[in-house]
């Protein structure tokens, strides 16, 4: 899993490295009403869901260089909470 961070927006992508192809990818452009941190947390849950129904289980947590804080904290944490082992 990919993250990228801007100062506006979270961007994910599950990628698998054997294959070299991308199984999915987020952003958190649509959702409005929310804090950064909030949607960082409301994209990993959906995140989660949808790695669960591709029966993957475990997947390597690659934060791109940012710290893990506030939003990348946020959305790892997100995605453990739903079952994804990283």
């Amino acid at each position: 899993m990919a993250v990228f961070r801007s100062s506006k927006y979270l961007q994910i992508q599950l990628i698998d490295d054997e294959k070299g192809k991308t199984i999915f990818g987020f952003t958190d452009r649509r959702m409005e009403g929310k804090t950064k941190t909030e949607r960082a947390r409301a994209m990993g849950k959906e995140a989660a869901k949808r790695i669960a129904a591709t029966g993957i289980k475990e997947a390597v947590f690659d934060r791109g260089g940012h710290r893990y804080q506030g939003r990348v904290k946020a959305l790892a944490e997100a995605l453990r909470e739903g079952g994804v082992i990283l």
